[in-house]
């Protein structure tokens, strides 16, 4: 009887040393979920660990917190496979992780070496991401990290390719450093690697033979670096690389050549030629034919005109009016509100906003002339008026006509 009590007694201090861990304790700064191995403890502001924390977690998220230093604090975590610990004060990889890892994000800290021990005897790893810090130099040990696929040192200070970089990795981030140079075989082990990110760094070429062992290569990034295009020595590799890989390319070296355009003058226009406007020539501006002695006449009327109500309309090939007859004398007429003509003799370029034409003598039916000039003003209206050439409103037009007629009757008995 006293042998059962005692086994009893043992069984329950043994529970009761072990109950926290079998049923799991949420911190109460943190929150959990899958019987309370998740556990996120993100932006609590924490300097130590909770306490609490189970030993059995598979995820710890710590980041956005204030951490310095987490050196042998997470070894006793030994099935964790998600480790974040980004946007703290760390100033180096935590030492001793559990050799569970998987993936450890590490990004935006104060690191500044990578140092081989980080990441020893972490056969598991498959993510590693230390961007966004000050890491000068990364020595790692390809013989320890065989899982390793994916690897991010982009935004640090880093100066040369880290060397002995895990040979099954697929995808490597070294973009917006300070490297200038590949060492001879740093990526000759690479021959799983199809994603490689070198853009905005300090590369002004690329190392004979230094990518030809990457078969497998789909993506390669190499812009925002200042390439030495006119280096015939050391630059045509990459070049010749460029040309022959199947990989996608964005950024190529020396590609970014000025974009060909037509030569226009300083102070012309560099947009399209609008439809309907005249091309422009060879010394940028539109060509326009120099003005003959009816046209000037017409444009010292035009100026003296007022605003015309008609809209413009560009002519149409052969659309000119013919010469006139010898006997024929052309009157130009002009709005009312000046009061003032002009004579020119009639050319083929010519047209005026208002046309009588006079043959001999008084008109038989000066009744009819009121109608038969207001169809010569239609017709002219109707013809397709000279570049540039302003129409008169047709109110102005009648009483012109009018005030005109004497005078147009001594004119052609003046001419008989």
């Amino acid at each position: 009887m006293e042998y059962q009590i005692l086994n009893t007694s043992t069984c329950l201090l043994v529970l009761l040393v072990f109950i926290p861990t079998g049923l799991g304790i949420c911190p109460s700064s943190c929150k959990c979920s899958g019987n309370d191995r998740n556990v996120d403890c993100s932006g609590r502001n924490l300097t130590v660990l909770p306490q609490g924390l189970q030993d059995n977690l598979t995820y710890l998220n710590l980041s956005f917190n204030q951490f310095v230093d987490l050196d042998h604090q997470l070894t006793r975590f030994t099935n964790l496979r998600t480790l974040d610990i980004s946007n703290n004060w760390l100033k180096n990889v935590p030492a001793h992780l559990p050799k569970s890892l998987w993936e450890l994000y590490a990004t935006n800290n104060n690191i500044k070496v990578l140092q081989k021990l980080d990441t020893a005897y972490q056969w598991n790893l498959r993510v590693l991401d230390v961007s966004r810090n000050m890491v000068e130099r990364a020595v790692l040990i390809n013989n320890t990290l065989s899982s390793l696929k994916f690897l991010n040192l982009s935004s640090n200070k880093l100066w040369t390719v880290p060397t002995n970089m895990p040979y099954n990795l697929e995808t490597v981030d070294l973009s917006s450093n300070f490297l200038s140079q590949i060492l001879p075989g740093t990526l000759v082990r690479l021959q799983h690697l199809t994603s490689l990110y070198l853009h905005n760094n300090k590369f002004s070429y690329i190392p004979d033979k230094a990518f030809d062992q990457l078969s497998q290569l789909q993506v390669i990034t190499l812009h925002h670096n200042p390439w030495s295009c006119s280096d015939n020595q050391n630059i045509p590799y990459v070049l010749q690389w460029v040309q022959a890989t199947a990989a996608r390319v964005v950024g190529a070296p020396c590609a970014q050549e000025p974009q060909v355009s037509p030569t226009l003058a300083p102070g012309s226009s560099s947009s399209p030629t609008a439809p309907g406007r005249e091309a422009v020539g060879t010394e940028g501006s539109a060509t326009v034919p120099q003005p003959t002695g009816a046209t000037k006449t017409h444009k010292q009327l035009r100026a003296k005109e007022a605003p015309p109500l008609v809209a413009q309309r560009q002519p149409s090939p052969g659309s000119q009016r013919p010469q006139e007859a010898a006997a024929t004398r052309t009157v130009l007429l002009q709005a009312p509100a000046d009061g003032n003509a002009s004579l020119a003799p009639a050319t083929a370029a010519s047209t005026t906003p208002l046309t009588l034409s006079i043959t001999s003598g008084m008109p038989t039916h000066f009744s009819k002339m009121p109608r038969s000039t207001t169809a010569t003003s239609r017709r002219e209206e109707a013809t397709p008026s000279a570049p540039g050439t302003h129409l008169p409103s047709r109110g102005g037009r009648w009483p012109a006509g009018l005030l005109w007629l004497p005078l147009l009757h001594a004119l052609a008995l003046a001419g008989h």
